[in-house]
């Protein structure tokens, strides 16, 4: 029998990715956007009311047990679904997206989202600012629920400049200024050579890398969008610092402390992304041999033959949600540098859906060896997987077209 078509290849992959961003809305508009997380174990409602999370070492023993449990005990504690602002952030991002490409109708579903994230602001503060909906046990500090964080900021803020861009909002822009404003005046250090952006709190100096690309690339955009000049020195030299602890074979450890050594997928594309995004708005090219390296060591070393997406450099379990959206975000946005990589994405895509994918409409958790973890997380797998399709859809639109398939298919606004 003679192979398919390539037309017909590409009209039944896209027929794919539309029909599973549609079931994944569908999905995510019928939980309210609300669910559970890998790291909510703390909100236990049974757990709580016990002198037992006293311990340090309980709190983080109760946490790794649910997120690494094959069952999922939260009903069972009474862990409740809760509406995140990270997750929030990128569903807005996906929205603004999807509308761009015609497959939403209109931009109600962005500005609901806007909304809600407006409500959930983070309390005692005069910018704008948001926290994770739990509280949670690092190695040394409990962080409270709520309390606002460099990392959740960032990615509310950088889809608040999407909806501005998409909707011509001011009350977004300055939404997303303010934020900036918080993580300058906050969170912002230097001492001596090193410069940074504390996190997960203001008190806690760390030199998290991820942490510092982000913040650096929301500053650039903040500077090219609004005019404000007073974020680009900052931007830069936070970026230029983390860049110089970039490592000879192109990667970054996740940071500069004993215990932060590991090296995985969707920080290193954290780290990739941001800095595309402070060459593109602060018009410098000192970074590019940073990418580039940075972008050979990550399509070298994530990724199985099978298009399986690797969470660690160096070993291939878990192969996990979070890997495989954050994936399919870098191959495309760095398919000017490997004109392979869009065919890497839809193989990462195959893989995802063939063993990640619920057919009641949402991804599981992860893949290890002997099992399965079929829990569904709102903002590890849902929102980063809507936002990963949402970039397919997107590259769909930019390259030479084989079928139109938009009219054919339901909108959802």
């Amino acid at each position: 029998m003679p192979p398919a078509p390539v037309a017909a290849l590409d009209r039944a992959l896209s027929l794919n990715i539309h029909q599973t961003t549609q079931r994944l809305i569908e999905y995510c508009r019928t939980s309210d956007w609300a669910g559970h997380d890998p790291y909510d174990a703390l909100n236990s409602e049974l757990i709580g009311a016990f002198r037992i999370l006293d311990s340090r070492f309980l709190r983080l023993a109760l946490t790794q047990l649910l997120k690494r449990s094959p069952v999922d005990l939260r009903h069972l504690l009474r862990v409740p679904k809760m509406q995140n602002p990270k997750a929030l952030g990128l569903f807005l991002a996906s929205m603004v997206k999807l509308r761009r490409v015609g497959f939403l109708a209109d931009d109600e579903l962005a500005k609901q989202i806007v909304m809600r994230l407006a409500d959930l602001r983070s309390a005692g503060s005069e910018h704008w600012c948001w926290g994770y909906c739990f509280p949670w046990q690092t190695r040394t500090r409990v962080v409270p629920r709520g309390a606002p964080n460099l990392i959740c900021t960032t990615f509310v803020a950088t889809a608040l400049l999407d909806a501005y861009e998409a909707l011509r909002a001011p009350s977004c822009l300055q939404m997303a200024v303010s934020a900036a404003e918080y993580i300058l005046d906050e969170l912002y250090w230097t001492e001596g050579e090193v410069a940074g952006f504390s996190y997960p709190l203001p008190s806690m100096h760390q030199q998290i890398h991820n942490a510092n690309f982000l913040a650096a690339a929301l500053f650039c955009r903040i500077t090219a969008t609004a005019g404000e000049k007073k974020f680009l020195e900052p931007a830069l030299r936070a970026a230029r610092f983390s860049a110089s602890k970039q490592r000879d074979d192109g990667s970054w450890r996740y940071g500069e402390m004993p215990n932060q050594n590991w090296i995985d997928n969707f920080h290193t594309g954290y780290n990739l992304c941001a800095l595309r995004s402070i060459a593109r708005y602060s018009g410098e090219s000192e970074f590019e041999s940073n990418i580039r390296a940075g972008f050979e060591f990550y399509r070298k070393h994530f990724f199985r033959d099978d298009g399986a997406p690797r969470y660690f450099h160096n070993r291939t379990y878990p192969l996990d949600v979070h890997s495989a959206a954050q994936s399919i975000i870098v191959l495309l946005a760095f398919r000017d540098i490997d004109q392979d990589n869009a065919t890497l994405a839809h193989s990462v895509l195959h893989w995802t859906m063939s063993h990640l994918w619920d057919k009641r409409g949402f991804f599981y958790y992860q893949k290890l060896p002997f099992c399965t973890i079929r829990t569904s997380y709102m903002r590890w797998s849902q929102a980063w997987m809507l936002l990963a399709l949402s970039t397919l859809l997107e590259e769909e639109c930019e390259r030479p077209a084989v079928v139109d398939l938009a009219p054919s298919l339901q909108n959802l606004g």
